[in-house]
């Protein structure tokens, strides 16, 4: 008669710590080798005012394509059917909206661009997920998403059907009911 109603486990502010620093070496593998490359070309052009301008350019064009490949990253994945970016899903982590529900690439992407305002705000909007309620930092709140740790169970299960009384009722009518 009563319904096993169970509890969401929020991810906490360490475990997500801990994917975030995943998914932050996952990404040092692509960008360090460039760093390294775009440090070669500072060190050969060192000394040449000609080459000032194209490195200057150069570094500025890097940025905006590590702003662009987080971006498809952390949006792309959140927004997949894993739910997860590669750090947390090892961490046992997935991103959902307020229902439980699988999020879209654009809540995926204000969430994303959600984490420049909290980090801007000398990272208070991360220290907000050890206290609130349901574990959210400031661009989750944003976004509208949680961070879940296991199984999503915010969605309730289904009412079971109401009972057929029809047989009984036809009875009540005829007067046959005592």
């Amino acid at each position: 008669m009563f319904q096993n109603f169970q509890t969401q486990n929020y991810a906490g502010f360490w475990i997500r710590f801990a994917a975030y620093l995943i998914d932050t070496i996952i990404l040092s593998f692509v960008f360090v080798p460039l760093g390294i490359a775009i440090g070669f070309l500072a060190y050969f052009s060192a000394g040449s005012t000609e080459n000032a301008d194209a490195f200057s350019l150069l570094s500025v064009l890097v940025r905006i394509i590590e702003i662009i490949a987080g971006w498809l990253y952390f949006a792309g994945l959140e927004s997949s059917s894993w739910q997860a970016t590669l750090g947390k899903k090892a961490c046992g982590l997935v991103v959902t909206d307020l229902n439980g529900q699988r999020i879209g690439f654009g809540n995926a992407t204000g969430r994303y661009f959600g984490k420049i305002l909290s980090g801007l705000i000398l990272g208070i909007g991360f220290l907000m997920i050890a206290f609130t309620d349901k574990k959210q930092g400031l661009h989750d709140q944003i976004a509208s998403t949680l961070v879940l740790k296991g199984p999503v169970t915010l969605t309730q299960p289904a009412p079971p059907p109401p009972p057929d009384f029809s047989e009984r009722a036809s009875e009540f009518t005829a007067g046959q009911w005592q």
